[in-house]
């Protein structure tokens, strides 16, 4: 009992942590630290199928309760399941593939609506280490993830909780 308070509470102070806006305020002009990959320097982009991401070394040691529990941050803002809502971000269903900016109906900010990338596990990586760096301007009220365990791990686990059952190979 004592734990599933103190999971809730600090899943509810993350997620008030999160909704605080760019480090900066609003289109700030962010300048990234040299190596830090951004949307512009993202390069050619490797795009595999959902389930192949899911066997990368990575992927396959990060902890599943982990980024289960990471996540919950992401459900403040989005929704995961087939056809599910665009809540105050986007619905993440089919992400991995998918051009940025490209669900129909969200209202993206013009950075993000305009940024030429496509959602891979490298970009989200990038994006969820520093989202203000990784692309200025866009409205994502999330101050990043700087354990690259962690964000593996949430990663993981959207790439599980996202992949088409018959790209899993199940009916």
């Amino acid at each position: 009992m004592i734990h599933s308070r103190i999971c809730a509470f600090l899943t509810s102070l993350t997620v008030l942590t999160a909704c605080g806006g760019p480090p900066n305020g609003e289109g700030a002009d962010v300048k990234s630290e040299p190596g830090v990959v951004t949307a512009a320097s993202l390069g050619a982009q490797v795009v595999l199928p959902t389930a192949d991401y899911l066997e990368l070394p990575e992927y396959q040691k990060a902890d599943p309760e982990f980024g289960a529990r990471l996540i919950m941050q992401c459900r403040a803002c989005h929704s995961f399941e087939p056809g599910g809502p665009s809540v105050s971000g986007p619905n993440l269903h089919g992400v991995f593939g998918r051009p940025a900016g490209d669900v129909d109906g969200y209202p993206y900010s013009p950075a993000l609506a305009e940024a030429g990338f496509i959602w891979t596990p490298e970009a989200l990586d990038a994006w969820l280490a520093q989202p203000w760096a990784f692309l200025p301007g866009n409205r994502m009220a999330y101050p990043g993830l700087a354990d690259e365990g962690a964000r593996d791990a949430v990663i993981a686990e959207l790439l599980r909780l996202t992949v088409d059952s018959d790209e899993q190979g199940t009916p």
